[in-house]
């Protein structure tokens, strides 16, 4: 018999797991705050012109963006290179305004609907005529809360 015991080469003792969730959870949160939500994936050019008297929309009312401008390089092949209307994030075509509108509002609560603002983000360099037909097309659907986005800056200067 001996006398001493040889000890038993039983390796590392095992990681305690016990804080896992809280650093999966903080991590979770980090995320959460740090993310932004990209609005749309825009397929055409939008240079907003300038304004000297611009005024800031008020966020807490529903606001649906159109943008009208030539397509990206990425979609001149297919679409051509003529304006376009992108409703959300598909290019269509001054027809499907009304369809859009009409969505929008019904993905709205009742008493939101009249509030609903169009906003107009129009390409500095986008032909007039286009930008009137969504008008047009907006008018007989009845939606005439309109706003068009600009950036600050001086309007005559910067053309």
């Amino acid at each position: 018999m001996s006398k001493f015991k040889k000890k038993k080469d039983g390796g590392l003792p095992p990681i305690s797991t016990a804080s896992l969730p809280d650093i999966v959870f903080m991590l979770l949160f980090f995320f959460m705050v740090a993310t932004v939500i990209k609005e749309d994936n825009l397929k055409i050019e939008n240079k907003l012109p300038s304004a000297d008297q611009i005024e800031k929309l008020d966020k807490k009312y529903p606001i649906s963006y159109i943008y009208i401008g030539k397509p990206n390089s990425n979609y001149i092949d297919t679409y051509g290179s003529e304006d376009r209307v992108q409703l959300n994030d598909a290019l269509r075509s001054v027809d499907d305004v009304q369809a859009f509108i009409a969505a929008e509002r019904a993905a709205l609560r009742e008493e939101l609907i009249p509030k609903l603002t169009v906003s107009l983000k129009v390409d500095r360099e986008a032909k007039m005529g286009v930008l009137t037909d969504v008008k047009q097309e907006l008018r007989k659907t009845n939606a005439l809360k309109i706003n068009y986005t600009t950036r600050k800056g001086d309007a005559v200067s910067s053309q």
